[in-house]
């Protein structure tokens, strides 16, 4: 019986993590559009999006992460159990400056449309890529 419910616990605390990425990839598609977007926060969102998507497979397979928000460190530890993630690598470069590139008042120029597509394709992508290795139960009742 506590197998089963440490299985239960994961599979929550997995679909949790996926929950919230999906929750970022919403905010960042709301963040976007219209003729008042926010793209700077946009895609922030992706990079978050991506981040917990890997940090969901990692809980589901029982390893340990630091508190990072390089998606490329993540990938690589996530592709030990699934060497799929390798392919993924390039995402990671693109998403993981985006946690802080934005955040504060700096030298750097606004994101543009193209930027934001381009990281909300590499969220969306890891985020279903992440979905198609894990098993029905641990996935979110809504779906991005």
């Amino acid at each position: 019986m506590e197998k089963f419910c440490m299985s239960e616990q994961k599979n929550n605390l997995t679909r949790a993590w996926l929950e919230k990425a999906a929750r970022d990839i919403g905010s960042a598609r709301k963040l976007a559009s219209g003729s008042d977007s926010y793209l700077d926060t946009a895609v922030y969102h992706c990079q978050q999006a991506a981040e917990k998507a890997v940090k969901a497979f990692l809980v589901f397979h029982d390893i340990r992460f630091g508190k990072t928000h390089d998606i490329e460190e993540l990938v690589e530890e996530a592709a030990t159990v699934n060497s799929g993630f390798l392919s993924w690598a390039d995402a990671g470069a693109t998403l993981t400056p985006y946690a802080t590139l934005f955040r504060y008042p700096q030298e750097y120029s606004e994101p543009g449309k193209e930027e934001f597509d381009e990281a909300l394709e590499c969220a969306g992508g890891l985020y279903g890529f992440v979905l198609s290795l894990l098993p029905a139960e641990t996935h979110p009742e809504a779906q991005i």
